[in-house]
């Protein structure tokens, strides 16, 4: 189980190379004192310690031995602006016949299922149904996109657009996040963009003030992850699953 807790970021992530191919299993883990971040300057919290215990953040607010207290009535929540979602030039190339190749970065969620479907073929991974992955889709709190983008001399408007990357996230909205098929097309591995997708995707999490953001991974990517910031098992705590007798 990995988990990576976050108080307050305070510098840009820097984007390395690395080959990246990753897929889910039952290894959770959790990011542990991420140092890379961004300005919050609509919404700054004051006395959260730089390095909370991941229980202690997860269970903060809760009353000691559950005993049932009225403290005060609560105010009516404030509405806070979320972020818009981010696009722009992660890379981009010049390729000997002249074209260029611009790899985007999206957290917008725009994803043609068909495509993904094809991503997931090319990763090996096991089909799912289009109308879970749909629903899969629809239900997560932010999906993240990596787009090729080639562009042609003398072909105005009509680039070749190809989906080689996604990366999802769901999330209580408010403390907890967990990063889910985090996928790459092999034939862009080895670039680093496995590893800028995943520090993009904390990243935009972090605009939104999450800040326990877990994820499962096989035992040979548990070493990318560790050079992301995520530990397992912090604290000893242990992922525990549940699964159908039949």
């Amino acid at each position: 189980m990995l988990t990576r807790n976050v108080a307050h970021p305070s510098s840009p992530c820097p984007l390395v190379s690395f080959d990246f191919h990753c897929q889910m299993s039952d290894r959770l883990l959790f990011p542990h004192n991420l140092n890379y971040g961004l300005h919050r300057g609509r919404r700054k919290h004051e006395g959260l310690r730089l390095r909370a215990g991941f229980w202690e953040s997860i269970k903060s607010g809760f009353l000691k031995n559950n005993t049932a207290q009225i403290i005060e009535t609560p105010s009516a929540p404030q509405e806070v602006e979320e972020p818009l979602p981010q696009e722009f030039v992660l890379t981009e190339k010049t390729e000997p016949n002249g074209a260029v190749e611009q790899i985007i970065f999206s957290s917008g969620g725009d994803v043609d299922l068909y495509d993904l479907q094809a991503l997931c073929d090319k990763v090996g991974w096991p089909r799912r149904p289009l109308s879970k992955l749909a629903a899969a889709l629809k239900n997560s709190y932010m999906v993240a996109t990596l787009h090729s983008i080639k562009k042609s001399p003398g072909s105005e408007g009509s680039d070749q657009k190809k989906l080689i990357g996604m990366a999802r996230a769901t999330s209580d909205h408010a403390f907890n996040a967990t990063i889910w098929d985090v996928l790459v097309d092999p034939s862009y591995q080895g670039q680093g963009l496995g590893k800028a997708l995943v520090e993009m995707l904390i990243r935009a999490l972090l605009q939104r003030d999450i800040g326990n953001i877990t994820l499962f991974a096989d035992s040979q990517v548990v070493e990318f992850y560790r050079n992301l910031g995520f530990e397992p098992d912090p604290e000893g705590i242990k992922g525990m699953f549940w699964y159908p007798k039949y």
